[in-house]
This record gives C-alpha cells, structure tokens and sequence, in this order.
C-alpha cells in the first residue's frame, strides 16, 4: 500500500526540526492544544476582541455575545497558560483585573484575523451553499 505524502511545507526535514517546531499532524504534539485553545469559537474571539486593547472582564463578556462567565474565564485560562494573554489583578475591593494579549498573543491575533475577516467576507457565498445543501440541520 502505497503511503500519502504530504505537501512539502508539512513536511519537517528532521526529527530535530519536527520537535523544536512543532507538528500539528501528530496526535501527541502540544502544538495541538495550543491550536485546540487558539481556534476555539471562544479563543478566536477573545483574541479578536483584545487585539490591540486591555479589557477587563465584564467587558470582554459584553462584548463577546453568547459567552458564559465560565467558558470566558476557561478561555482566558488557557490563553494566559499557553503565554497569549496577560493578566493584571489589581489589589482593590472592588476585585479589578484586566487582560491585554502578550506579544505572542498579538501575532497570534493577526493571524486569527485574517481568519476572521475571509470567513465575514465569504458569508455570503457560504449561505448560498448552505440554501443548496440537503444536509438539514444546517447551521449549526
């Protein structure tokens, strides 16, 4: 049985270079967790929302329609564990605390929205698709 190749930017040269830069199409790489928190419908948005900008807590949930506090505060998380987002708690009663992406976070962000803004300005062909498609449960 003749084995698939992968398209040459998939491919690492070596085993060295495979564990220094990651390899998404391993099940153990941790670079699927990473992706796995980033690609999130709550990551994506998340990053979109702090790109460029601190926030504190209660404004990134109003400003992120739909999002439970929990799933915010996980979200957040994870992002601050994989060095995206910064974290600030101020000592004050009220609690006080504010987010703002890290320098990584910020390429991150960048990348997402690029994401972001093909998938808004493709909707309109999607939906098409979505009108012709048999599938009925769509969307989801």
């Amino acid at each position: 049985m003749k084995k698939d190749k992968l398209p040459p930017a998939l491919e690492a040269a070596t085993l060295t270079e495979k564990m220094r830069r990651g390899d998404l199409l391993s099940a153990a790489c941790p670079s699927r967790t990473v992706m796995k928190h980033v690609t999130s419908r709550w990551g994506v948005l998340v990053l979109l929302v702090l790109e460029g900008e601190t926030r504190r807590f209660s404004e990134l949930r109003r400003l992120i329609g739909g999002v439970s506090e929990r799933m915010l505060a996980q979200t957040l998380q994870w992002l601050e564990a994989d060095g995206l987002v910064h974290r600030v708690a101020f000592e004050v009663v009220p609690p006080h605390v504010e987010y703002s992406l890290t320098p990584l976070g910020q390429q991150a962000a960048q990348h997402v929205r690029r994401l972001a803004d093909w998938i808004e300005s493709s909707v309109p062909a999607i939906v098409q698709h979505w009108n012709k498609s048999s599938v009925d449960k769509l969307p989801v």
